[in-house]
């Protein structure tokens, strides 16, 4: 629904039409009544209604071979045999209850069924069963004894456990995909059940706003709540290359979080944190944990992906795989390496027009190449950014990084305000968006505002304190910091800066600008030469020199700064 209401829509009701309908009918069932995307459904005779199931989950394997499987609706279904209240038109009771429970049990494409279910069909019907142990299942206080059906979606015998594992290894989606299991109440207190529920779905929730990601919904996820499970066989099942599993241990009024992101196939670990905190305001705590982790996982996951990339041989990289060797390039910020991230993303978009992450990544690309001038120059590069920007946000209006592109163009095209506003936008997308957080502190940065800017740019930090967008950020400081005639601070913060990428030419602007206001020469005009060394041929008159400074005070002071250091009027 995320990607494409409409169309999701229209899916959903062509498959009601053609599968479930009709076979609703042809097996003499009862449609009670529809929730939402579900459904609840009688019958007379449990032969009829498993019948049913399995049919309809076999047509709609075949109505989905041709899917992509990032696109595919699929259904659950849990069967259950037992009493029901019947009031007016709708149905009641445990019995109810529990098929309910049964349905949120099942894999994708599965079906899962109470013992008596199975114990009442099995010599009816030729179809395998796989006990899957005692669940113990939400408001119901018994465990409930449960079992797989094994669907053979190419005939109609039954299958073994050796083809219904090789039919459970779901294809991975293209861009990266991650399930994020129920975190685990080690509190011994039932009651802090939805403490540890809050946090795992809030960590979806600002998970799947990052349009970058494929991640897992979380009804299908919380089929996994309760014993250890095998990482491995998670991600065979669901079709995701990442876990993200963790625990809550509450004791008084303080309450310990971990967490760790696994790579499904190898089990690897790729990430793990731990916190700690008072309880004092108990959803608080879960708002701030839940974009903790959110915010530290997703540079690990675009990390694994890149190096996942390049390991690749050239003639076999899809799309991802190119926009994430670009992904790679771009943030090398060298002229090489933006050449080679523009020549990778236009194969990219060339395979797929409408891709709005290597869309937002080409501007991104075509910015820096603007303000080092490097590219086509400083005023072409600029203008396709805002070409590759605006064809970006016309591709996915709901993706916070295509806004953020174009933000960065209206910007350097001195519209601040306007830019603020845009970024605003990729914010109420996606709160836990450190690129728009980032730029939304450079523009107030650049703008003169210093105590404004300096929490987002913080934040943006603090949400990927080992990206390697940390240099534009701890640069950014230095440039607010100048703005403010803070030249100590400025000289400090970009030091800070070249030692997250010291190949980032404007640390040696900042640093040469603000010694030179110090009337540190030497050290000025260190800084000066290393600028001068990326930058050949530089003078305070050049279009390289442009910043979106709001005021003129501010970027007469800056080329001050650098005439001071001895750079050439």
């Amino acid at each position: 629904m995320g990607t494409d209401e409409e169309g999701t829509l229209a899916g959903l009701k062509g498959h009601l039409r053609a599968v479930i309908d009709p076979k609703i009918t042809e097996h003499r069932g009862r449609m009670v009544k529809t929730t939402g995307d579900g459904m609840l459904v009688e019958f007379a005779s449990v032969v009829d209604a498993v019948r049913c199931a399995v049919d309809i989950q076999r047509q709609m394997a075949e109505r989905n071979v041709a899917i992509p499987a990032e696109r595919r609706i699929e259904f659950r279904i849990g069967l259950n045999v037992g009493d029901i209240i019947i009031d007016d038109k709708d149905i009641y009771g445990d019995g109810v209850n529990i098929a309910a429970r049964l349905e949120a049990l099942a894999v994708p494409g599965g079906i899962c069924v109470s013992r008596v279910v199975r114990d009442q069909v099995r010599d009816k019907l030729d179809f395998s069963f796989e006990d899957m142990g005692e669940q113990q299942v939400k408001n119901i206080t018994r465990p409930v004894r449960t079992h797989r059906i094994m669907i053979n979606t190419s005939g109609d015998g039954p299958i073994d456990k050796t083809a219904a594992t090789a039919q459970s290894a779901r294809p991975l989606p293209q861009k990266p995909s991650i399930a994020v299991l129920p975190f685990g109440n080690m509190s011994g207190d039932s009651e802090q059940e939805y403490f540890s529920d809050g946090i795992t779905e809030d960590i979806i929730t600002n998970l799947s706003r990052n349009h970058s990601f494929f991640v897992i919904s979380r009804s299908t996820s919380f089929t996994y709540k309760g014993p250890a499970v095998d990482v491995g066989k998670v991600g065979r099942e669901l079709g995701v290359r990442y876990v993200l599993e963790g625990s809550v241990r509450r004791a008084g009024s303080r309450v310990r979080i971990t967490a760790q992101l696994i790579e499904a196939a190898s089990g690897h670990h790729l990430w793990a944190d731990r916190y700690d905190r008072e309880l004092a305001d108990v959803f608080a705590v879960q708002d701030e944990i839940a974009l903790n982790i959110t915010g530290a996982i997703a540079p690990g996951i675009i990390s694994a992906e890149i190096q996942q990339a390049q390991r690749k041989d050239p003639s076999q990289l899809d799309v991802w795989d190119r926009i994430m060797r670009a992904h790679w390039h771009i943030r090398r910020f060298t002229r090489e390496d933006l050449a080679e991230a523009r020549r990778l993303l236009g194969d990219a978009i060339a395979l797929d027009p409408a891709n709005s992450i290597a869309l937002s990544d080409l501007a991104f690309a075509r910015h820096f190449e603007s303000v080092f001038g490097w590219g086509d120059g400083p005023a072409e590069s600029h203008a396709r950014l805002g070409e590759a920007a605006r064809k970006a946000v016309a591709a996915d209006e709901s993706d916070a990084m295509a806004h953020t592109a174009l933000a960065i163009f209206d910007l350097f095209s001195g519209r601040h305000e306007e830019a603020r506003r845009r970024l605003q936008r990729a914010l109420d997308l996606d709160p836990n968006s450190m690129f728009a957080r980032g730029y939304l502190g450079v523009s107030y940065g650049f703008g003169g505002d210093y105590e404004t800017a300096l929490p987002h740019l913080e934040e943006a930090m603090r949400l990927s304190p080992r990206g390697p967008l940390l240099v534009i950020w701890r640069l950014c400081r230095g440039w607010s910091a100048f703005t403010a005639e803070r030249y100590e601070e400025a000289a400090e913060f970009a030091t800070q800066a070249g030692e997250a990428n010291a190949a980032f030419p404007d640390i040696y602007a900042v640093l040469a600008a603000a010694n030179g206001q110090l009337g540190r020469t030497a050290a000025a005009r260190r800084a000066l030469d290393e600028l001068l060394r990326r930058m050949p041929g530089l003078t305070a008159s050049d279009d390289r020199l442009s910043r979106p400074f709001a005021r003129a005070t501010d970027r007469d002071r800056f080329l001050e700064g650098l005439r001071k250091a001895g750079l050439p009027a």
